[in-house]
């Protein structure tokens, strides 16, 4: 065996102690880690076929996840049946036995006893579906056919409509059961005319509507800045839209969700109103938004779910944004949430999309469930075996997933190589695809990802750390935790996809430094509002050579719950424009890099 050989070996046997030992320090757990995007088979859209001679895209948005015999289960938009899971981290598609023929977008979904009560949005009177075994793939109808919705009038749904009329539907329909009273529940509504509504269902006649719907608020845009459509609420010329409702009980409140300002930019949030009765009246919540995620690489927190796990922590899911092929290009984000002891309603998204633990018992805080493993790939260099034009590899490590390489075939071998610029402990990696010209326009047997991910010290001798060769489904955001080891060099190895071309947005690879130091705290913080009180601007000193910032804002120095990430190359300042007229704020900010991250700075108040 030559010198070279036998430095690839030892390499190799390095990585294999080190992998048995991190399985055997995590209870033999298969996945202990994820990251957001979360890594599901998004499947090919169909809707768009006949557009423009077709546009082909994967996405997944409007999330219901629930806990069903000690499982989950994933109900989505357009997604050819759903998905199970046992740890949150692994997701199996499950093909059912009866489906919507034109699928289904933006369901009710809701576990009660032995039961998963399913309804798609719709316009028209539909069955509401039953899964009593959803793990089997069974579903069955629990009624036939919902009775038109009262008050529906088609002609008023492009107006602001009266209250005595609502639009058809159920669009973006929610269930809600009071365990307490045993009472049920549906709130409803996408729409930039209307209001939400709520409505009772008589559980004695199949969930058969009772009475007439009930309004209950809209967007107030003009008080809360977070409300605004547009790119970071910039596009006044455009009314928003409420929709994505949700609701949850705790501690003898209702707090009622909605999504909002519009699903196909980056600050698609939740916002929360709080009621003592589930129809009403309801307080808009002075902390809202309660789950927003602007920046980074997976930016926006929208029109998803608030559950519990099997644990009883409990989570938010939503529907971050991708927007290349179309608007409605979209993925799946779940992020740690709760109640403090005050009942304030949060949704942690700091470092919202690096690795985060799967949940194995019960929390004391959000915060415990983030890694520490940073972003050791932002702006780093690549070379690539290919590239067509325009399409070059650096936009593989920009953290933007609206830009993307191109191979110039889509043929097993095609590579892509980072240089991380020192050596560092790699614990992830998480590999994002884009569909450039994909032509495909539903998921089947060839769609499959499969690729090798290898690793070196020096450029010369390489490993094998990351092997999807055999993969059987589709990851276009495959996220694979690393055995941990010391490499500078990271490889991409192509073998297949299933779309037209080889394309990929980002490649991000995590782990930490090998400097035993954090960054410094930034420091000159200052957080001056405008005229407009929905806006301010948040200013400070740089800190040299860091990734990143977070700044942290909230309505108290204690409750800054609230996380906007912003990259040092965007500059010392942020217009923050999601505040609420006559509301006070708070904000720190603290600075990462690769090493870690720094203490949070004293917080300042917004004035």
């Amino acid at each position: 065996m030559n010198s070279s050989m036998r430095i690839a070996a030892l390499i190799a046997v390095a990585i294999s102690l080190a992998a048995s030992h991190a399985r055997r320090t995590t209870h033999d757990a298969r996945d202990r880690t994820y990251a957001n995007p979360i890594d599901i088979d998004y499947r090919y859209n169909f809707e768009q076929k006949n557009q423009g001679g077709g546009i082909s895209y994967r996405s997944g948005a409007d999330p219901v996840i629930v806990v069903h015999h000690g499982a989950y289960y994933l109900f989505e938009t357009i997604g050819d049946g759903y998905w199970r899971s046992t740890d949150l981290g692994t997701w199996e598609h499950i093909t059912p036995s009866r489906w919507p023929l034109t699928d289904i977008v933006a369901p009710a979904a809701l576990s009660v006893r032995d039961t998963i009560y399913l309804l798609p949005s719709t316009t028209s009177p539909l069955p509401i579906l039953m899964l009593t075994d959803p793990a089997s793939g069974r579903v069955d109808f629990y009624n036939r056919l919902l009775p038109w919705l009262p008050m529906a009038r088609f002609r008023e749904t492009e107006q602001l409509a009266r209250p005595d009329s609502v639009q058809p539907g159920p669009w973006d329909p929610a269930f809600f059961h009071d365990p307490d009273t045993d009472r049920w529940f549906m709130y409803w509504n996408s729409s930039n005319a209307y209001p939400l509504h709520a409505i009772e269902l008589d559980k004695t006649r199949q969930l058969a509507y009772m009475g007439t719907p009930k309004w209950l608020f809209g967007l107030q845009p003009e008080l809360h800045g977070w409300e605004r459509f547009g790119r970071d609420h910039r596009d006044s010329g455009v009314k928003p839209f409420i929709e994505g409702a949700w609701m949850t009980k705790h501690g003898g409140r209702y707090y009622l969700q909605y999504g909002a300002p519009g699903t196909e930019y980056n600050v698609y949030a939740n916002g929360v109103y709080v009621g003592t009765d589930p129809l009403g009246p309801f307080t808009y919540a002075p902390y809202n938004p309660v789950a927003y995620k602007p920046g980074g690489f997976v930016q926006g927190a929208g029109h998803g779910n608030t559950f519990q796990d099997v644990f009883g922590n409990w989570w938010n899911t939503g529907t971050p944004w991708i927007g290349v092929n179309w608007n409605f290009e979209r993925r799946i984000g779940l992020h740690p949430a709760g109640f403090d002891a005050d009942g304030q309603m949060y949704t942690d998204t700091r470092f919202g999309d690096f690795p985060h633990w799967l949940p194995t018992k019960q929390w004391q805080r959000s915060d415990e469930l983030f890694t520490g493993w940073m972003l050791l790939s932002y702006r780093k260099a690549v070379t690539a075996s290919s590239a067509r034009d325009s399409f070059p590899a650096s936009g593989i490590v920009d953290e933007n997933p609206r830009t993307f390489w191109v191979a110039s075939q889509n043929h097993p071998g095609e590579s892509l190589t980072i240089d991380l610029g020192a050596a560092y402990e790699l614990r992830a990696i998480q590999v994002n695809y884009a569909d450039y010209k994909s032509g495909l326009y539903g998921t089947d047997s060839n769609v499959v990802t499969r690729f090798r991910i290898r690793s070196s010290l020096d450029g010369r001798q390489w490993a094998t750390v990351g092997d999807l060769s055999q993969e059987t489904r589709d990851r276009p955001n495959a996220y694979l935790e690393l055995p941990p080891h010391s490499a500078r060099y990271v490889r991409y190895e192509h073998i297949h996809v299933g779309a037209a071309n080889l394309a990929i947005s980002d490649i991000r690879v995590f782990g930490t430094g090998s400097q035993k130091r954090s960054p410094s705290t930034p420091s000159g913080l200052s957080a001056r509002r405008q005229v407009d009180e929905r806006n301010a601007v948040i200013t400070w000193k740089p800190v040299r050579g860091v990734v990143g910032y977070n700044i942290r804002w909230g309505i108290a120095p204690s409750k800054l719950y609230q996380t906007y990430q912003w990259f040092a190359d965007q500059g010392t300042a942020l217009e923050l424009r999601a505040l609420t007229v006559g509301q006070a704020f708070w904000a720190a900010i603290e600075s990462f890099d690769e090493n870690g991250v720094s203490t949070l700075s004293p917080p300042v108040p917004i004035r």
